[in-house]
């Protein structure tokens, strides 16, 4: 392994040079370097799959917290990775949880709105569906700063009248284990790891402790098949997607039906 990245280096050192001499390349590796022709035999298979294949970039999101015991030590697991997440709290739970909204927001973490109370949009009045979501956005907008706090609406649910109500973009997932249901850390990490795929936004709920162990499991497995996780407003924008307000989306690429 040693070898192998020692050559690694080398060659990206005579990319640097071969490209500030404006030299031809024939191959364009994933993060948008081009390679030069006449050091592609150089390379080994896998140095060269690596080079030449696209970065899988995914989003790792949490409902329902923060809960004290849970959300402090998936914190502390993410910020020992480097990793990460999105977090869409529900505002009855930020009362006596400030210091964690706030340690999410310095290390990097987007915040996100899911309600005051985790009411059924889909079917609440509408004057209900603004209220609980003004509630939690004034919370978080004293806490944190002005910001766009997008929506995740519970359930993952709202109609299309309800929807225009909705000021930020609103974002559902593509990969649900039922981790609030299954409670096995073992059977969420292998559902999420054998069912993702890049520009995917994973949904777990940093309300329960199996949770949080599968979450850095996750993260670990994932990295190691050459995953790299950002936030959700993140993903959108390195895949060039501008999300528009009152929509619904399962991912940068595709929208979820409003019913």
């Amino acid at each position: 392994m040693q070898t192998r990245w020692a050559r690694y280096g080398a060659f990206l050192l005579v990319l640097l040079l071969l490209t500030a001499c404006g030299r031809q390349s024939a191959v364009t590796a994933g993060g948008g370097a081009e390679i030069p022709e006449e050091i592609l035999g150089e390379l080994d298979e896998e140095t060269l799959q690596d080079l030449v294949e696209e970065p899988k970039y995914v989003a790792l999101t949490f409902d329902d917290g923060p809960r004290r015991d849970t959300t402090s030590v998936l914190l502390d697991g993410l910020l020992e990775r480097g990793v990460p997440a999105t977090f869409f709290v529900i505002g009855q739970q930020i009362p006596g949880n400030e210091d964690l909204l706030r340690r999410m927001a310095a290390e990097g973490h987007q915040v996100g709105n899911h309600t005051y109370g985790h009411t059924r949009l889909l079917t609440a009045d509408p004057d209900k569906v603004v209220e609980e979501i003004q509630k939690t956005e004034v919370l978080l907008k004293e806490l944190l700063g002005e910001g766009d706090y997008w929506l995740r609406p519970p359930y993952g649910s709202i109609g299309k009248t309800r929807a225009a109500l909705v000021k930020t973009p609103m974002i559902y997932w593509t990969v649900d284990p039922e981790d609030w249901k299954v409670l096995d850390a073992a059977k969420v990490t292998e559902h999420v790891v054998s069912h993702v795929e890049p520009w995917g936004i994973i949904l777990l709920h940093d309300f329960y402790p199996t949770s949080v162990s599968a979450a850095l499991d996750i993260v670990d497995q994932l990295q190691a098949e050459g995953y790299t996780f950002v936030t959700v407003k993140e993903l959108f924008r390195i895949r060039g997607v501008e999300p528009q307000a009152g929509c619904l989306y399962a991912s940068p690429d595709k929208l979820r039906s409003l019913g």
